[in-house]
């Protein structure tokens, strides 16, 4: 019995232990992919999938995208949003995820989507004037069955262009 009492204690402190460590790992998480300061976030419906969106309609916050960013979660992406329909061009310096991006006309239709490999400087254009782009984790769109054609709705959710 004397085994029992301090087997508890020991058990409890190595549970607490564990629980405070992914506690935290939850938190550091928590903050990797919250959306920056300035930037906001909206939900888009492609069909029946639901994408959370950051949105980023700022030329600076434009310019940085997803530099840096280490992973991005399955369903989120990046919406860029741009002042009035033009062609438009993307490229990965600095960005570490493999991404794959739709290019969206006014109506949110798919122009055309790329796939994107990380830290290249390749070239990745709309086939014409587009208002917004959206970045996802590579293959989203092909693994889905989105194409050029497929429209994007809860574009009227975003804040217009800066």
């Amino acid at each position: 019995m004397q085994d029992v009492k301090i087997f508890k204690p020991i058990l409890a402190l190595r549970v607490e232990r564990v629980l405070v460590g992914l506690a935290a790992t939850v938190a550091v998480l928590a903050a990797a992919f919250a959306v920056r300061a300035g930037e906001s976030a909206i939900a888009l419906n492609a069909g029946l999938y639901v994408i959370q969106a950051e949105v980023v309609d700022a030329p600076e916050t434009r310019a940085r995208g997803l530099m840096y960013r280490r992973s991005m979660p399955a369903n989120h992406g990046m919406l860029f949003v741009f002042s009035y329909p033009e062609r438009q061009c993307f490229w990965m310096k600095n960005t570490l995820i493999p991404l794959s991006i739709a290019f969206l006309d006014d109506r949110g239709v798919i122009v055309n989507i790329a796939d994107m490999q990380p830290q290249t400087e390749d070239e990745h254009c709309s086939a014409q004037p587009v208002r917004y782009a959206l970045e996802m984790n590579q293959g989203w769109f092909a693994t889905r069955n989105i194409r050029p054609g497929f429209k994007i709705s809860g574009l009227n959710k975003a804040p217009r262009s800066q």
